[in-house]
């Protein structure tokens, strides 16, 4: 058996087992038992009473975080020609249509989000199988498919973020940075709660938020009070 650091023994002292902390506390916890030497990215772990081997009880969507999430998306908008300008105003990073459909069937998959236009979907069968893998391609329920393609792009380079529950009922997402102020990180949380709880399907039954965990890339995981996050 390994034995621990010193960090490790460190943060292991600050994390009591078995306590529900406060939305509040956990944010300033994970702060405190992180010691990469990078910036490392803060995850939430939600577990919901759902069963999403069924169709009403899937939860996914998309939130805007009000911190954003610290991490640089590299977006590729495919648009038609008219789009382009506004892709390229809101931030885009690569903007074009049949050139980048030809790199991606080379295997070009260096981007973070695909955004792209309802009447451009036909060309994206193509790409299914270098896309979905990746969890890459374009869909209308993430935001990714639009029209507004200035306003998505944008959206995104804010921090907005789409997830969707597993198949064990969890829901995962990175919602900010070790390097953010432990109150951004909770403001993070408790909006990706609150939409979580919008989010909940009418087929679900008894208690929905089973538990909240907060965790840093390197770290040990904090279980958050549900409550304290309404």
């Amino acid at each position: 058996m390994s034995k621990l650091t010193k960090n490790q023994k460190l943060a292991a002292g600050k994390v009591e087992v078995g306590k529900n902390y406060s939305l509040a506390e956990a944010a300033q916890l994970v702060k405190d038992i992180t010691f990469t030497k990078f910036d490392a990215s803060v995850d939430i772990d939600v577990r919901l009473g759902v069963d999403p081997r069924k169709s009403n009880q899937m939860v996914r969507g998309v939130v805007s975080l009000p911190n954003g999430t610290g991490k640089t998306v590299r977006v590729l908008a495919l648009c038609t020609p008219d789009k382009e300008a506004e892709a390229k105003a809101a931030g885009a990073d690569y903007v074009g249509l049949d050139e980048y459909i030809e790199k991606i069937k080379g295997g070009w998959t260096d981007i973070d989000v695909i955004i792209t236009m309802p009447s451009i979907m036909g060309k994206m069968g193509a790409l299914g199988r270098v896309l979905g893998p990746r969890g890459l391609m374009p869909n209308p329920k993430s935001g990714t498919v639009t029209n507004e393609i200035g306003k998505a792009v944008k959206e995104v380079k804010q921090g907005k973020i789409d997830f969707k529950v597993d198949k064990n009922g969890i829901v995962h997402a990175a919602i900010g940075k070790v390097s953010f102020d432990a109150v951004k990180i909770a403001e993070n949380a408790k909006e990706f709660i609150s939409t979580l709880n919008k989010l909940k399907p009418t087929a679900a039954k008894g208690v929905y938020i089973k538990s909240i965990y907060l965790s840093s890339t390197m770290s040990q995981g904090v279980k958050v009070d549900p409550k304290s996050a309404e």
